[in-house]
């Protein structure tokens, strides 16, 4: 065989068309949702999936106080952050942080499972999270999507 008879298409990011999607985080597990958020902010659901485009969808979180860890992760699970400072490490208990700002959950858990660099960042940014059932992208027409 001289020529290939097919060729490995490349997405292009102008040519990339992206939906929207809903998800209700009621009943949820934080980190089995996260993973499918993750691959949906990626694009790897897609057949035109490439590593180094953005080709992901937005994701719409709804309902995000709501959501729950498997076992007593409430009380074990901590986030790490420091100031900078000598003695500057301050540690916060997940259910520290749903009490305070319920989105930080799962913002954190899809966060970490996003690539570290540019496009990671740029993925991150079409993920939106909210606490209740409203949210202010109604004119999108996003999809629910059932986990």
């Amino acid at each position: 065989m001289d020529t290939l008879s097919y060729k490995t298409k490349s997405a292009k990011k102008e040519e990339v068309t992206r939906a929207w999607h809903v998800i209700d985080a009621e009943n949820l597990v934080i980190g089995r949702m996260a993973t499918k958020v993750a691959t949906i902010l990626r694009g790897k659901h897609k057949p035109e999936y490439t590593p180094h485009v953005d080709t992901g969808d937005y994701v719409i979180i709804i309902n995000a106080e709501k959501a729950r860890f498997t076992g007593s992760k409430w009380d074990q699970k901590y986030y790490l952050r420091y100031s900078g400072y000598p003695g500057g490490q301050k540690k916060t208990f997940a259910k520290e942080l749903l009490a305070k700002k319920p989105e930080a959950v799962i913002e954190k858990a899809v966060k970490g499972m996003l690539p570290k660099n540019t496009l990671g960042r740029a993925m991150y940014k079409k993920l939106f999270v909210y606490t209740g059932e409203e949210h202010p992208h109604a004119a999108q027409k996003p999809a629910v999507l059932e986990l």
